[in-house]
């Protein structure tokens, strides 16, 4: 049961602080002894909001000490914890929120005008709770809002937390919605602990009581990754951001609670060392950093590693897997070569934990062998991994695989690799073109912050690449493409290159290439 993490946590590493930027401004500091009575009087007070045994509750909030005592309150009770991500369009918000269920919802200060605009749409909620104490409750024109704070106080610290099925749905999250409405995922008591054991493993994350931990990646996007969990599981220190998450912010709390890892996807990232080197600050305490979501420029890597002395991890995953799938640590082999050789394998996903099968298959699901050159649909089974959608049929083949909607190539070591969406794929002449290959190239130069290759109709070729680059430099064309030229093969270069100021990202911070696609429809090549 989740229970069981916060009661171990506030037994032993009672002290173990939990650190957090608030919506209201100030540093708070609290305890794993405090959070964990706390979330006890969270579940007894839930109660008097109608919440049953089963039932949805949203949330609306940045990383924060009050959200995570939703984590452990809201399912330790017995009740779905549903994370709402704040960055997808009203509408999808709406929609989740209606297919989920949720009969209350706790909301950050931020979202208040947001669930104002909502409130009309919002026919099954029934209170709103809004996650701060009296001094700080806005005027709003929400309906049967409720001060969090003051909801704790209601209730008692000698809540005895129930005994649940461990198969029994513990949270939920949704997909980002790309391609139509976003889709539910559902965990388990089981399911969650397993993972949050798995992913502290030396192989996964490697979490023990010697980490300071400053959890950027969103409460909101897949639990967290799970460090929600796996981290009071560990007795790690808990630095969560808040809604600050720029450059500066970030590196001062990397600095005043001297963090050892960190979570994020590459964008927050691209903005930690922009600053870093405009500032000309350091990462004295920083040893890891895990990088996931999307792939990891290989510059990127270099810059961490190579500028800052912290090591990358990169990993792969998605919603439906809870999310990890895959860490990339190095064996004895790779290790044993000199730096630049290693890179070929830093830059993959990685390999598999236990609790995780993977498999590359062909157009007709015939199954390809681990070699590093044959790449094919990824699919995945295991502990963690979703049997089908929220309201949905079973979204697994009839041997239990589930396709990840990735192209990637697995070598004989089983290091992973994503070449790409099966949707973003580009087929150019018979032959397959990666656009994330493309990207990377792109971005090992030092004047492009940030790429995006799609697809774009040929006459001669069916499709060819267009890449479309934000510079930060005076760097042009034909510069660009004879720098890719060193690192992919010329039929595979753009076959035209736009610059923007800026490239469009989804609910999750991941490069919109449907919306490329959509700005793009008409474009044609210049020569085509």
């Amino acid at each position: 049961m989740i229970s069981s993490i916060i009661e171990f946590a506030e037994r032993w590493y009672p002290n173990v602080e939990v650190v957090s930027r608030t919506t209201e401004g100030p540093i708070h500091r609290c305890t794993y002894k405090d959070m964990g009575q706390r979330a006890r009087k969270l579940a007894s007070s839930l109660s008097t909001l109608g919440i049953k045994n089963g039932d949805r509750v949203g949330t609306l909030a940045w990383n924060g000490y009050r959200h995570l005592e939703l984590y452990y309150g809201v399912s330790g009770s017995g009740a779905v914890l549903h994370t709402i991500n704040p960055r997808l369009f009203a509408e999808q918000m709406a929609y989740v929120i209606d297919h989920a269920g949720d009969e209350v919802i706790f909301t950050d200060l931020t979202f208040v005008p947001l669930l104002e605009g909502l409130q009309a749409k919002l026919k099954k909620v029934k209170h709103i709770v809004i996650m701060t104490d009296r001094e700080h409750m806005p005027d709003t024109t929400l309906n049967n809002v409720h001060c969090y704070e003051e909801l704790l106080d209601a209730g008692s610290s000698d809540y005895q937390w129930p005994e649940l099925d461990e198969n029994a749905p513990s949270s939920m999250c949704y997909t980002s919605g790309t391609t139509g409405n976003p889709k539910g995922v559902v965990y388990s008591h089981r399911s969650t602990i397993i993972h949050a054991l798995a992913s502290s493993a030396p192989n996964a994350l490697g979490l023990s009581g010697l980490d300071s931990i400053l959890l950027v990646v969103p409460q909101f996007h897949v639990n967290a990754w799970g460090v929600s969990y796996a981290a009071p599981m560990n007795g790690c220190k808990l630095v969560l951001p808040g809604p600050a998450m720029d450059g500066k912010s970030i590196h001062e709390l990397l600095e005043q609670e001297q963090c050892t890892l960190s979570l994020a996807v590459p964008t927050i990232w691209m903005m930690l060392t922009g600053y870093l080197r405009e500032s000309d600050k350091t990462l004295p305490h920083m040893k890891r950093v895990v990088i996931g979501g999307s792939a990891v420029p290989e510059a990127m890597i270099r810059s961490f590693e190579q500028d800052y002395d912290v090591q990358v991890i990169h990993a792969w995953g998605m919603t439906e897997t809870s999310p990890l799938g895959t860490v990339n640590f190095l064996m004895p082999r790779v290790q044993a070569l000199d730096y630049e050789a290693q890179m070929a394998t830093k830059i993959k996903q990685g390999k598999t934990i236990f609790g995780i099968d993977l498999r590359i298959v062909d157009d007709q699901n015939h199954v390809l062998p681990h070699d590093g050159k044959a790449f094919g649909k990824l699919q995945t089974r295991g502990h963690w991994v979703t049997s089908g959608y929220y309201g949905e049929d079973s979204a697994l083949d009839a041997d239990g695989w589930f396709d990840t909607g990735d192209v990637a190539t697995i070598d004989s070591d089983g290091y992973m690799m994503i070449t790409d969406r099966t949707k973003d794929v580009i087929k150019s002449g018979g032959e397959w073109i990666s656009s994330i290959e493309l990207e990377n190239a792109a971005v090992g130069h030092p004047e492009i912050t940030e790429a995006a290759v799609i697809a774009i109709a040929h006459p001669k070729w069916d499709e060819r690449p267009l890449l479309i680059a934000v510079r930060n430099g005076n760097v042009e064309k034909d510069e660009l493409l004879i720098y890719m030229s060193d690192l992919v093969a010329k039929w595979q270069l753009p076959e035209d290159i736009l610059f923007v100021d800026e490239l469009p990202h989804g609910a999750t911070g991941k490069l919109n290439k449907l919306k490329l696609r959509e700005d793009y429809s008409e474009y044609q090549f210049p020569d085509a």
